[in-house]
């Protein structure tokens, strides 16, 4: 269970093999605060750590989580938003995440009004259902509240502190982009398709 409050970003040193691929991310987390099987969520996607060493972070993720996320497309260099999970008594500053991206979104248009910026995003059709105007959204694995919905495209609104310390600020059209919709809607929608 995550925040979306991103703790830091950390670079892709490697990504190599295929189901698993096997991800190696230089952080900035003290070594000795980060245990193996720990899970940190990167751009969204909860992973688990299965070796921490002097070159960083490396994670293994499989077939699945290559298919519905950003994870694979990943490349030495990138630049990815960490956070670790949540811990009992911490504040819940964002809204809960799971980590357990719901599909990938397409930037469709960035523009910058004053001091904000504004991310238009195209969800997949079966997301969309789950996407509500000043809802939560995590995006990369950030907390958001949606500002706008028009049919399958959502627009979220950035302050110059998330722009500047996400990676969403390298985002450009085109771009691919890891989405979880809010959990409650996601059990809503369940409860109301199991219904009689």
């Amino acid at each position: 269970m995550f925040t979306g409050l991103i703790e830091t970003t950390g670079k892709v040193v490697k990504a190599e093999g295929s189901s698993p691929c096997r991800i190696t991310i230089a952080a900035s987390y003290p070594a000795a605060e980060v245990e193996i099987g720990a899970s940190i969520a990167i751009d969204g996607c909860c992973l688990t750590v299965v070796t921490n060493d002097a070159e960083g972070l490396t994670f293994e993720a499989a077939t699945e989580t290559l298919k519905r996320t950003t994870i694979g497309a990943l490349n030495a260099g990138d630049s990815v938003n960490l956070e670790r999970s949540l811990r009992i008594g911490d504040r819940l500053g964002g809204h809960l995440v799971l980590g357990h991206v719901d599909g990938l979104g397409t930037v469709v248009e960035v523009e910058k009004v004053e001091s904000a910026w504004y991310v238009k995003i195209v969800a997949p059709n079966e997301l969309a259902p789950l996407i509500a105007t000043r809802g939560s959204i995590t995006v990369a694995g950030v907390s958001l509240t949606v500002v706008d919905v028009e049919r399958t495209i959502f627009t979220i609104g950035l302050i110059p502190h998330t722009w500047e310390m996400t990676t969403l600020s390298k985002y450009s059209v085109g771009k691919s982009i890891n989405l979880e919709a809010d959990m409650m809607a996601r059990y809503v929608q369940r409860l109301l398709a199991a219904s009689p």
